[in-house]
């Protein structure tokens, strides 16, 4: 799960990255990202017209401060400028990027829907879904549930991550054998559509429901419709849980360069090279806001988050993962921002909204 977004932690963040400014003992010094045959151009921070103080500052007190973070990554305008990697992480290893899978099935889910592979994420699940089925708590509102109410984690199931009550939060659902029949066997709670919590076995149900309608496994399928046109080859599909984990419930773990290729798909309207990988009306629709979880919009398993510089409001597409994994992607200021990093279940695994707020925006805005 992702650790929530509150107000007071993010102010704390906001103003941390300039607390140790000036006490600092190592100092940053900026090389460009090198160039490699993975299909980026990449490009130099000190040829893009703009003021680095605040970018040098920042990465300095990385380097003096306790941190969690395992790498940064920066593109603007389609190249990619900036690329640092901590705590032995380097270019070539795969990270486990956690509920960011998420925002990847809504892409493949968008692709599905392309190839008419899926006719309609207003279809009710079990069109789909034809294993398993229901077999306790029967209610016939589970057969009003459909495809977008699992994207939107408004399913009406008692699947709550963030409450421990929850019957499906899902430490408890990942002690359980069959975790597609646990969870279509909890209590509806809620009339479906109507209440938003966050809810990862919903998404491993849809995951599910594209690999069952499409006849291949959702690693499959992400490897022949995305991850190939992306020229993404250096990533594999895991799971923390020590039980046998079916391959809807897998999570993707990847190298950021590659991420990065993700949110410049996104940004481009899901276009990479000048190739339609998925197309622009599934993305538009995936990225907006379509209900609220904890108060923050929220899309088809991506986060839609305001920054305000200047009494300015920046708009902001970001999908996210447990201990600080993050794509940002800013369409106003035509740039993309990847952090992975090691802090889970900690509040610092908020320290990329910092950069974001404080470093980044700043400095590309003026």
């Amino acid at each position: 799960m992702i650790m929530k977004l509150n107000k007071k932690t993010l102010l704390f963040f906001f103003f941390s990255l300039i607390v140790f400014i000036g006490y600092s003992q190592n100092i940053y010094t900026y090389k460009k990202p090198v160039t490699l045959k993975d299909g980026w151009q990449t490009g130099s921070i000190l040829n893009q017209n703009i003021d680095t103080t605040l970018i040098h500052k920042a990465f300095t007190q990385l380097l003096n401060i306790e941190n969690e973070i395992h790498s940064i990554l920066l593109i603007k305008n389609n190249e990619l400028v900036l690329e640092e990697y901590y705590k032995g992480y380097t270019i070539d290893k795969p990270h486990d990027l956690r509920s960011v899978t998420k925002s990847i099935v809504a892409i493949l889910l968008g692709i599905a829907l392309d190839k008419n592979i899926i006719e309609d994420i207003n279809d009710p699940i079990s069109k789909y879904l034809k294993s398993p089925v229901p077999a306790k708590n029967i209610d016939k509102r589970k057969n009003e549930i459909t495809i977008k109410n699992l994207i939107t984690m408004s399913s009406g199931l008692d699947c709550d991550d963030w409450n421990k009550k929850s019957k499906g939060q899902e430490d408890k659902v990942y002690k359980r054998k069959d975790w597609l029949q646990y969870t279509l066997n909890l209590p509806i709670i809620n009339e479906p559509g109507s209440t938003s919590t966050y809810c990862t076995m919903g998404v491993v149900l849809t995951a599910e429901i594209i690999s069952q309608t499409s006849g291949l496994s959702i690693d499959e399928f992400a490897k022949t419709y995305l991850f190939d046109p992306l020229r993404i080859d250096n990533f594999y599909w895991s799971h923390t849980s020590k039980k046998k984990v079916i391959p809807s419930a897998k999570r993707v773990y990847m190298t950021p360069r590659d991420l990065a290729k993700i949110g410049q798909l996104v940004l481009n309207n899901g276009t990479w090279k000048g190739e339609q990988i998925v197309s622009k009306k599934w993305i538009e629709e995936a990225t907006s806001p379509k209900t609220k979880i904890t108060n923050i919009d929220y899309g088809y398993l991506w986060w839609n988050i305001p920054f305000n510089h200047k009494n300015t409001i920046i708009q902001s597409k970001i999908a996210t993962g447990n201990g600080g994994q993050y794509i940002m992607i800013l369409p106003s200021l035509n740039l993309v921002a990847i952090f992975t990093g090691g802090a889970y279940n900690s509040p610092k695994d908020k320290l990329p909204f910092a950069f974001l707020n404080d470093i980044f925006i700043p400095t590309f805005k003026e």
